[in-house]
């Protein structure tokens, strides 16, 4: 199923805390006087004066040569039609993101109030100076294609029109390997095509530039097939004009004997018959959004030997075009292409369909929870959050625009050049999208302790909408059914819990209860009045298998929420609780621990926390490797806190030989790769550097991450408690409804995996 987006949630999104999705960062220190009259006046001339003698200079002094347009006139924006240049705005400001999260590319995005094609042109062309590529976007057809066709002609950077080329590219990788798992040649197969737009268009034409013959192309637009007979047909559509009209009245008479189905047209313009009409092992590309030509289930039940992609999520082979363009644009800037040719797309098209050929790495497998992941007839092209994308389409690309005369730098070291683009984006990024996309897989019962909470409720309706968990409620049933109603939400099918109406299942706890604590001091009432309290009897839930996991914390201080589920479920046996944030910030993603549980730890019990974050870092796809810190560096002071981190380091080292551990070590040393390497380059870390952190103790840790996340901007998520016997996760104070949802996907992946668990 598609997520459910409901409209309130979408204008909250957009218009909570900073309205839009972007904001400008500087990339330079602006903290004194003299930072200043370097950024602007006196010191901006100097630049200025450089770039004066040559323009290309502006690529070394400025962000040009980062920074792409997106740019529309909102005529064609969506599904939504011709909605105007600002109400295009929220759209073209999520392109913009996109570039950045996967290709590490700046956006400046310009909304135009033109529709003169001319006029439009010669806006666009105006901006060259500003930008180091533009991305046309949801310009309607056929002005489209006069717009792209001249900017290109007249400017001296790369532009692309990505309604038209992103999906054509895509399913062209998707076309390739098709046509080799059916065993036809492209120069021989029949393609019809239903839909005539700016993507249609472009898809087919960059088919006949594969190979496939014009003469055996039949496209069809609202007024039927495309044929010479016509006269109201535009340059684009007359390029496909079919010779062979006769007998063909409909696009079922077309389908007969096709081997090729494509459509960019409208959902449930098909049918079987169409599907049966075919020839045999036929390929079905139907990418209409939505819903597609032909529902994917009627589809598959045709033909048993059919080929399918759509443009949707929830099915095999999701033409999207996020697997393009970031990456296309990223090899073109990062040859300075003056433009974004037949080649460069082509090669796109072909790292792509040679990508999927390659064994998926573990990471991929474990982020869409499938093994079985390999060549074949449901997996034509690579899974969006495949982090090889960058590093096989981009160079691709560059290379492609440096081969066919259309770059004006060159790239002479190809590993290296991979190296910079990980560094770009890292491969840390899609971390949450992994946990996310797992946790959909096999959703799991989760009991929110807190549900008489609005935050809590808006988190809930998410998880269900995203398939995520199964939320069950406790709380004041009333309450809760007031608040839904208050705020409009959608949680049907949610059980709700009113402890202090459970006054039979209270006394079943109680008793269990009682039967584990009655000799650390609790007696049988007292046991059973504290199941009025809700993170008590979640927990209890939990223990006997009524959920698979809770979340609580958003109300209370940590110790009140984590004491519950401490006595109640505990720790794995034989081992230590701990807690673990994770910090994403603009120098990579980091793990710190222990910033919650142990506030003093020795030197045996640093050495569960160093094995249970490994295994934390493990969890989240992610190899360790962790520094011990403290005020010295490999014994350069004498304490207890150096003594007992570099012993804990030694224990460790081994009980897990293959572990990369170093310490004791200064924080900042051990992020600092440089200075490993020309202070301390015996270390295990001087090559790359720590991204695992293991605090001597709990106020270090806790101080840190709190720093950090106030001052540094780091985004974190945690604290996540390891070492529990089963799955509780623990919110912060005030936790936003995305940081509750993502603890849930967290509670969620940990109960999958709590009969498997990670070694180190």
């Amino acid at each position: 199923m598609s997520k459910k987006i409901r409209r309130i949630d979408a204008l909250n999104y957009h218009m909570q805390g900073t309205p839009g999705k972007i904001e400008v960062v500087p990339t330079k220190l602006l903290s004194s006087q003299n930072d200043l009259a370097l950024a602007y006046s006196p010191g901006v001339a100097e630049p200025c004066k450089e770039i004066e003698k040559d323009k290309e200079n502006s690529y070394k002094y400025t962000a040009k040569g980062n920074l792409v347009g997106v740019i529309s006139n909102g005529t064609a924006v969506l599904g939504l039609g011709d909605i105007g240049p600002e109400a295009s705005k929220p759209v073209m400001e999520g392109k913009g993101v996109l570039f950045k999260k996967f290709a590490g590319i700046d956006v400046f995005d310009i909304e135009i109030e033109e529709r003169d094609p001319k006029k439009l042109i010669e806006i666009i062309k105006s901006l060259e100076p500003t930008f180091g590529g533009i991305n046309l976007e949801d310009i309607k057809a056929p002005e489209c294609f006069e717009v792209e066709q001249e900017l290109k002609k007249q400017m001296n950077i790369p532009v692309m029109h990505d309604d038209q080329h992103g999906t054509a590219i895509i399913s062209s990788a998707a076309l390739i390997n098709a046509l080799e798992l059916a065993g036809k040649k492209i120069e021989d197969v029949k393609l019809v095509v239903s839909g005539a737009g700016a993507s249609a268009i472009s898809c087919t034409k960059l088919y006949h530039s594969l190979g496939l013959k014009k003469e055996n192309i039949y496209m069809f637009d609202r007024s039927g097939l495309i044929n010479k007979e016509r006269d109201d047909l535009d340059e684009n559509r007359a390029f496909f004009a079919q010779d062979n009209a006769k007998g063909i009245d409909n696009i079922l008479d077309a389908m007969k004997g096709a081997d090729v189905f494509l459509g960019l047209s409208a959902g449930n313009v098909i049918g079987k018959e169409h599907i049966k009409a075919m020839a045999d092992k036929p390929i079905v590309f139907a990418l209409a959004n939505p819903d597609p030509e032909i529902p994917y289930d009627d589809a598959m039940a045709a033909r048993k030997d059919i080929i399918m992609a759509t443009g949707r999520s929830d099915h095999p082979n999701q033409v999207n075009n996020v697997l393009g363009f970031p990456y296309i644009f990223r090899g073109a800037l990062d040859v300075r292409a003056t433009a974004i040719n037949e080649e460069m797309k082509l090669a796109a098209a072909y790292a792509i369909a040679d990508l999927a050929k390659q064994p998926v790495p573990e990471l991929v497998n474990k982020a869409y929870d499938d093994q079985k992941i390999v060549f074949g007839e449901e997996y034509l092209i690579p899974k969006p959050l495949d982090p090889r994308l960058i590093t096989t389409i981009s160079p691709a690309v560059a290379k492609a625009a440096i081969e066919s005369g259309v770059a004006k730098t060159k790239i002479t070291d190809w590993a290296a050049y991979e190296v910079e683009l990980q560094k770009r984006i890292g491969v840390d990024h899609k971390l949450m999208n992994r946990i996310l996309s797992k946790a959909k897989k096999d959703p799991k019962r989760v009991v929110f302790a807190e549900a008489d909470n609005v935050k809590i409720l808006k988190a809930a309706q998410m998880v269900i909408d995203e398939g995520i968990a199964k939320p069950i409620l406790l709380g004041n049933k009333t309450k809760i059914d007031e608040l839904i109603n208050e705020h409009q939400l959608d949680i049907e099918g949610c059980e709700i819990i009113d402890t202090f109406q459970q006054d039979k299942k209270r006394e079943e706890f109680g008793k269990m209860f009682y039967e584990k604590r009655k000799r650390k001091g609790v007696t049988e009432y007292e046991a059973v009045k504290l199941m009025r309290d809700r993170n008590y009897f979640g927990s209890m839930m939990v223990e006997v298998g009524e959920a698979d996991a809770m979340i609580s914390g958003l109300t209370k201080d940590y110790p009140k929420t984590v004491r519950p589920a401490l006595e109640i479920i505990g720790p794995e046996p034989g081992k230590r609780v701990a807690g673990m944030y994770i910090l994403f910030t603009s120098k990579g993603t980091f793990f710190f621990s222990d910033t919650t549980v142990n506030t003093n730890p020795t030197v045996d019990q640093l050495v569960d926390i160093i094995g249970l974050t490994a295994r934390g870092a493990k969890f989240f796809g992610i190899d360790p490797r962790m520094a011990m810190l403290s005020y010295s560096n490999f014994g350069s002071s004498k304490g207890d806190i150096p003594y007992k981190v570099s012993k804990a380091r030694e224990i460790a080292k081994e009980r897990w030989p293959n572990l990369v551990i170093d310490g004791d070590i200064q924080a900042n040393i051990a992020v600092n790769k440089e200075l490993l390497t020309e202070t301390y380059p015996f270390s295990e870390l001087a090559e790359k550097g720590a991204n695992t952190f293991i605090f001597p103790n709990l106020e270090s840790g806790n101080i840190a991450y709190k720093l950090l996340m106030e001052l540094g901007n780091a985004e974190a998520i945690g604290p996540i408690l390891m070492g529990m016997n089963k799955p509780v996760h623990i919110l912060q104070l005030g936790s936003s409804i995305r940081e509750i949802v993502n603890m849930v996907a967290i509670a969620v992946v940990d109960a999958q995996i709590q009969n498997n668990q990670i070694s180190i």
